[in-house]
């Protein structure tokens, strides 16, 4: 299902989106499904609690995490055979399956500053992938994901402090000046593929009126030995628990320097990590 000009695309930019690879009905479906379980009260993994009166839109609609591990429709989701046969098309071979998501972005929510999934999922050998499926159109106004080409190729970085004004996370990676992020604008049923270690954030939705739902699938390679703890047990595409080691809680990032006028990245700190704010 991968084309040849969506493998090179991935392998250029470290994303590639597959257009249309779910239908309209079942993206109403998805919607349908997960603001009813939203409506309906909280789960494992609501961690901030709902609060409906709250002039916050995020706390009104927290995101989900980990609906696979106690949601029937959110497990066969992540395990869907046209995600895993372009995931192996991208990667080369089969992934485990570590993490589904669930974000509703209502209008006025802020969006998320700029950084790179490795960073939390701390993958070793390899990287992470996402799936992200776009529950409804979303562009730049209503907080469409961003990204910046070929950054899939960069080490993981180290955070500073984010504008939490603007974001709803409260770390970010530092670019250079002259680097841009671009919007991926996407329909809804349209899902985008990225590599971990893309460099990649998601804009305010500034609407008044408009949703941007996504429903997100993390998966690792399937080579790696070890992942982050939140991110246990891993699945096998085929529903399979597998044991996986434990990553460490920190982890080597990189910093910009300038080198004969040009920024480059040097790979000479530590960071200790906290997993479970992941994204």
């Amino acid at each position: 299902m991968i084309s040849a000009e969506e493998q090179s695309r991935y392998t250029e930019n470290g994303y590639v989106v597959v257009k249309q690879l779910f239908t309209a009905d079942e993206v109403a479906r998805y919607t349908d499904h997960f603001m009813r379980l939203r409506a309906a009260g909280s789960y494992p993994g609501d961690d901030a609690g709902i609060d409906s009166a709250a002039t916050d839109p995020l706390k009104r609609y927290p995101r989900m995490i980990h609906m696979h591990r106690w949601d029937e429709l959110s497990l066969h989701w992540m395990l869907d055979p046209r995600i895993n046969e372009i995931l192996i098309g991208l990667l080369g071979r089969e992934p485990y399956a570590v993490q589904t998501m669930l974000y509703f972005k209502p209008p006025g929510a802020r969006g998320q500053a700029l950084h790179q999934d490795n960073y939390y999922l701390r993958v070793q050998p390899g990287t992470c992938m996402a799936a992200w499926l776009a529950l409804d159109p979303c562009d730049e106004h209503n907080g469409c994901i961003k990204v910046l080409p070929g950054s899939h190729t960069w080490p993981i970085l180290c955070t500073t402090k984010a504008n939490t004004a603007e974001s709803f996370t409260d770390v970010t990676v530092p670019l250079p000046e002259q680097m841009d992020v671009l919007p991926v604008v996407m329909e809804a049923g349209d899902v985008l593929f990225f590599n971990g270690s893309l460099v990649h954030g998601s804009y305010p939705n500034t609407t008044t009126d408009r949703f941007r739902r996504a429903l997100i699938g993390h998966y690792i390679e399937g080579a790696a030995e070890k992942v982050a703890h939140w991110y246990r047990p891993v699945l096998q595409m085929d529903g399979t628990p597998l044991v996986l080691e434990q990553s460490a809680d920190g982890a080597r990032c990189g910093v910009w320097v300038e080198k004969d006028g040009t920024p480059m990245i040097d790979v000479q700190g530590y960071e200790v990590v906290d997993p479970a704010a992941h994204d």
